[in-house]
C-alpha cells in the first residue's frame, strides 16, 4: 500500500531542479480513481530503478497541480531531470504507465 498524497508540496523550482527520473503522482486521497490507479503506480514503480515517486494532493488553488496543468486525478507526470517526457490520465494499466517510465530512462 502507497503512502497517502502529501498536502505539503515542493516549490515548482525544486522539482525542476530534482536530478534523474522522477514520478509526480497528482491526487487526492479520498479520490475513487486515485485508489484504483495506486495498485497500477505500485506494480509499475516496482520494476523501476532509481525512481522518485512524490504524490502530491492536489485541488484548486494547489500551484504545483496549477504549474503542470492538471485536471483529472490522477494524473501521473514523468520527469528526466526536471523535464516532462511523459504524462498518463487515470491510468488503467501498469504497462501505460511502463511506457511513460521508459520514455525517462527508467525502464
Amino acid at each position: 500500500m502507497s503512502a497517502p498524497y502529501e498536502t505539503a508540496q515542493p516549490e515548482r523550482s525544486a522539482v525542476d531542479a530534482m536530478p534523474g527520473t522522477v514520478m509526480l503522482d497528482f491526487g487526492a486521497n479520498w479520490c475513487g480513481y486515485c485508489r484504483a490507479a495506486e495498485p497500477l503506480i505500485d506494480e509499475a514503480l516496482a520494476g523501476s530503478q532509481g525512481v522518485r515517486h512524490v504524490k502530491v494532493e492536489d485541488g484548486p488553488g494547489r500551484p504545483l497541480g496549477r504549474s503542470f496543468r492538471i485536471k483529472l486525478w490522477p494524473t501521473v507526470v514523468v520527469l528526466r531531470d526536471g523535464q516532462e517526457v511523459a504524462r498518463v490520465v487515470r491510468p488503467v494499466s501498469s504497462d501505460e504507465l511502463r511506457v511513460a517510465l521508459a520514455q525517462a530512462g527508467a525502464a
